[in-house]
């Protein structure tokens, strides 16, 4: 189920009651937060924002399971934060793993960073469909669908991406793509809500 529509919106209640799902996991309450809760999500935050109403429910929920959370956030930071793909590129590639996994929590969320780095609505409702203007655009989104559904890129998408990203940057894109697809699984088995939902 793809879940970009013409207004970007998808309320959450649509979404639980097209995929049969319910918050299986809910974030973690506030009374039940404790030093490991917290130390768990060191790698992503500062220490006062280390708490169940500044993590959102994403966070929330991924630290039910602190060793998971310390053990992936590293990752998950350096994919979203350091690497070497352009903004732009990250919001691309996420806007689309959300739009192929039906991840209302993701798409929610990454409409609105991309917003903030140039995407357009029509840009983004495209990008979650797998569609692009631009034709590096259009060569990133294929190569999302690609790993999606194959599980590897092959040698011509590879050397087509290597016209417009070196070694690492194509190493972040594979990397960036299978990071997304694990969260929409998660967050979609889960039932994370976005937080305007709740």
């Amino acid at each position: 189920m793809e879940i970009c529509n013409s207004d970007l919106r998808m309320s959450f209640s649509e979404w639980e009651r097209d995929t049969c799902a319910m918050t299986r996991l809910p974030p973690l309450p506030a009374e039940e937060w404790d030093d490991r809760t917290r130390a768990a999500l060191a790698p992503l935050m500062p220490e006062d924002r280390r708490n169940r109403k500044s993590a959102g429910n994403a966070l929330s929920t991924l630290v039910r399971h602190p060793d998971l959370a310390e053990a992936y956030l590293p990752l998950g930071n350096h994919l979203l934060w350091g690497s070497s793909l352009p903004r732009r590129v990250r919001e691309l590639i996420i806007l689309r793993v959300a739009g192929r996994t039906g991840c209302v929590y993701e798409w929610t969320h990454h409409v609105h960073s991309a917003t903030k780095y140039g995407f357009g609505e029509a840009e983004i409702a495209a990008a979650g469909r797998g569609e692009a203007d631009d034709p590096v655009d259009r060569l990133v989104l294929g190569a999302v669908d690609e790993l999606a559904d194959s599980y590897v890129l092959s040698d011509d998408t590879w050397k087509q991406l290597g016209e417009h990203f070196d070694d690492r940057q194509r190493m972040d894109l594979v990397f960036t793509v299978g990071s997304y697809l694990m969260l929409s699984m998660a967050f979609n088995t889960f039932g994370v809500e976005p937080e305007s939902e709740r």
